[in-house]
This record gives structure tokens, sequence and C-alpha cells, in this order.
């Protein structure tokens, strides 16, 4: 129909004449009112932003020096984040001397991933950035 009878028909009841699609041809024209749509919309818009998970990202530090008391600690609190759906950050930090021990400290980081087997997985191996190694753990999926 065209557009001014439309819009008369809109005025007519008290509505208003919104265009759905106007890369159609002929564009696409429908009577509502306009408040209650957009409301609606933003309200529905909010649920979606609601309904999703925000993953993030934990970090637990470890060093060349850790103690077995603390590794267990620091593991119980990596199952607890996993548990959540977090991803964990495990770094370690080589000061000084100790660079030149690296094999030690990626030892150190693979004995800490491996008591996660059960609740995560690594996403790749561990990787060395100057005097720090890292790296990240994902949480398993549940089936």
């Amino acid at each position: 129909m065209p557009y001014t009878q439309a819009l008369s028909i809109a005025e007519g009841k008290g509505l208003d004449l919104v265009m759905m699609s106007g890369a159609s041809k002929p564009p696409v024209c429908k009577i509502l009112n306009y408040g209650k749509y957009k409301y609606e919309a933003t309200k529905k818009e909010k649920e979606l932003r609601k309904a999703q998970k925000k993953i993030e990202v934990k970090e637990i530090k470890l060093s060349m020096t850790i103690e077995e008391y603390d590794t267990a600690y620091r593991v119980k609190n990596a199952i607890k984040f996993l548990q959540g759906g977090d991803k964990v950050k495990v770094s370690l930090r080589m000061r000084g001397r100790q660079q030149a021990y690296s094999k030690r400290a990626i030892e150190i980081i693979k004995d800490f991933v491996a008591r996660l087997g059960e609740y995560g997985f690594t996403e790749k191996e561990p990787e060395i950035a100057g005097p720090n190694i890292f790296v990240i753990i994902s949480p398993k999926k549940n089936a």
C-alpha cells in the first residue's frame, strides 16, 4: 500500500509506522507502538547479555623455591578456579641465577599441570618469555 495511506492508518489508531526492512523492494513497514517495541528490544538484549558466561583468566604464581605445602595450596585454588569455569594462567618467575636452571623451572610447571590433569588441559606447552615461564590451563567440558 502507499506510504501516505499506511501513515494515515497508523495515525488513526494512535500508533507509529515503523520501517522494518528498508533494503527490500518495496520496503517492509509495521504499524505498532514504537516506544513499547524499543523497550522490549532493549529488555531482550539485556537478557541475552545476562545469559552469556564470561570466562576469566585467573593467575597463579609459582617460584623456583616453592615448598610442597605451598604447591598443594595453589593446586587446590587452581582446581577451584577450573571447576568455576575459569581459565588458569600458571606463571613462574626466575630471578638472577635461577635463569640458568630453566629446565628445572619447566619441570615445576609440568608437575603443577599434571596435578590438574583431571580438571583441565593445557592449551599449549609451557612458554618461556624472558625470565618468566607460563602456561594456560582451560577447564575440561563436563559431559
